[in-house]
């Protein structure tokens, strides 16, 4: 009994020593930071899901932004640095991007064991990722997304359809906004009608929603990944479901079978990723990837996107009014408004933007240290980082600091006019980063602003937004997930306008 006992407290000790083993990492180099806990670090949020972790990194940020460029903090017993300093964010999304050329989640995906997700250009690292962005950036041309603007339109029509046959009781935005963006990417890179405006639960929208769950399952994954890699691989621990992968590698199989075998011609991203294969003879499993690609960008945070935008427009009448205004003038004679005509729209813009600001659906970027560079500390100190250090940076913290935002959590599109120069001062100190910023910048970019555009313009020009008292306010964060999502979610209610 005593030799059992014994075994027990030296394997408790041996875990708790490999545990804490490395917390003097940042004390060693005379990096300032909260002290962590055993298993939980910094990052206890990651691990319990008790709040949301931008704002368990925004104490932090809060803390020591006055002093300091950056902080040692610690996940799990991984050590990284959390920026508190816009301009050196931008210079570790920018001009340093050599030394942090690779994002976190590419460390933690395997080509064996998540073949579809491994391969998607936001987790590749090197040289890879710079040939497979190579070959989706010229699927983001002007030409091609106006092209593709009538098939928005379509679902934009769809969508008024389905709010005036709920007229009578309220609905969730995000729920609403993710309906038209899965019809949206379905018709643009899968050539298929999702129907998720008919059907209750399109199989497409759910097989979306399990690529993107990250629920308790994946954070232990995630965790046996870093810590336990070979392990990992013994258990075949893949992060995305098999159902999920083998469903979106099929249904681009099929697109791909039936626009090949029809001779069928339509400017969108799927005959952009036929004639990719065409030329460069990439395999099907890498034309899904792509297609996947393409899917996340323009489905999850789009419908983030939209959902507080006509949330913030429900809560500011004066500002959802004015926005009509410009367009009721902004529409022809057939009450539409062109491609052309919509992006150019500035207040639009100036709301889209400051929606953005303030929910930022991905508010946390995190860059590996790829080669090691000395960092400014403070203005009389230098620190040499080492690779494999994460550089955390939150962007939510630097959208909400007055410093960089007067009276940051009043929505006020009028900060982003013309006329103080829109969001270029913002992004020149580092301040405005819902993109993201520098070579890595989110490549679905140019589109999720146009669909975001098309669908803020459905709503607006057709009716008038008023927030449910079935929203929890004030808004909170819902920790239990990767994006921004409001606890409870946004009920609105939309009464049609006079016509």
């Amino acid at each position: 009994m005593y030799l059992i006992i014994t075994l027990i407290v030296s394997a408790f000790t041996a875990l708790y020593v490999y545990l804490v083993w490395n917390f003097s990492y940042w004390k060693k180099r005379n990096v300032p930071g909260p002290d962590p806990l055993p298993i939980l670090g910094n990052m206890s949020s990651f691990l319990l899901r008790n709040q949301p972790i931008l704002e368990e990194l925004d104490k932090i940020y809060k803390k020591y932004k006055t002093k300091f460029n950056f902080v040692g903090i610690f996940n799990v017993r991984t050590p990284r640095i959390l920026i508190t300093s816009p301009a050196l964010a931008k210079n570790i999304l920018t001009m340093d991007f050599k030394s942090f050329h690779d994002n976190e989640f590419g460390q933690m995906t395997d080509k064996e064991l998540d073949p579809l997700l491994a391969r998607n250009p936001f987790m590749l690292n090197g040289e890879e990722w710079k040939t497979k962005r190579a070959e989706i950036t010229p699927a983001f041309t002007t030409s091609r997304m106006k092209a593709m603007f009538p098939l928005v339109e379509d679902v934009a029509s769809r969508m008024t359809k389905y709010i005036k046959s709920h007229e009578d009781s309220p609905l969730e935005a995000k729920e609403l906004a993710a309906k038209f963006t899965t019809d949206v990417v379905s018709s643009c890179i899968f050539d298929t009608d999702a129907q998720s405006f008919t059907t209750e639960k399109p199989e497409i929208r759910e097989m979306g929603r399990k690529l993107l769950d990250f629920g308790f399952t994946f954070v232990l994954v995630m965790i046996c990944r870093t810590m336990l890699p070979k392990l990992s691989k013994i258990l075949q621990l893949g992060i995305v479901p098999k159902s999920a992968e083998n469903f979106f590698i099929n249904l681009m199989k099929e697109a791909v079978r039936y626009r090949d075998g029809n001779s069928v011609s339509r400017v969108d991203y799927l005959e952009h990723l036929i004639s990719l294969r065409n030329k460069k003879e990439i395999t099907e499993l890498e034309i899904a990837a792509h297609g996947v690609t393409f899917f996340l960008d323009g489905f999850e945070t789009s419908s983030v996107a939209i959902s507080f935008t006509l949330y913030e427009l429900a809560k500011n009448p004066d500002v959802q009014e004015r926005l009509r205004v410009e367009l009721v003038e902004a529409a022809n004679k057939n009450g539409s408004i062109s491609y052309d005509v919509l992006l150019e729209l500035p207040y639009l813009d100036q709301v889209i933007n400051e929606a953005l600001r303030l929910w930022p659906p991905v508010g946390l970027i995190s860059k590996l240290c790829t080669e090691p560079i000395d960092l400014n500390l403070s203005p009389s100190q230098n620190i040499h980082i080492d690779s494999g250090v994460y550089a955390m940076i939150n962007s939510w913290s630097f959208h909400r600091d007055p410093e960089y935002y007067e009276d940051p959590l009043t929505f006020d599109p009028n900060r982003f006019s013309p006329e103080t120069g829109g969001i270029n001062p913002y992004r020149e100190k580092g301040c405005y980063l819902p993109f993201g910023d520098g070579p890595r910048q989110c490549l679905g970019m140019r589109f999720a602003r146009m669909q975001v555009k098309r669908a803020i313009c459905e709503v607006v020009s057709n009716f008038v937004i008023t927030v449910d008292s079935k929203t929890k306010e004030p808004m909170r964060l819902d920790p239990a997930q990767f994006l921004i999502t409001a606890l409870g979610g946004i009920w609105l209610r939309f009464e049609p306008t006079e016509k």
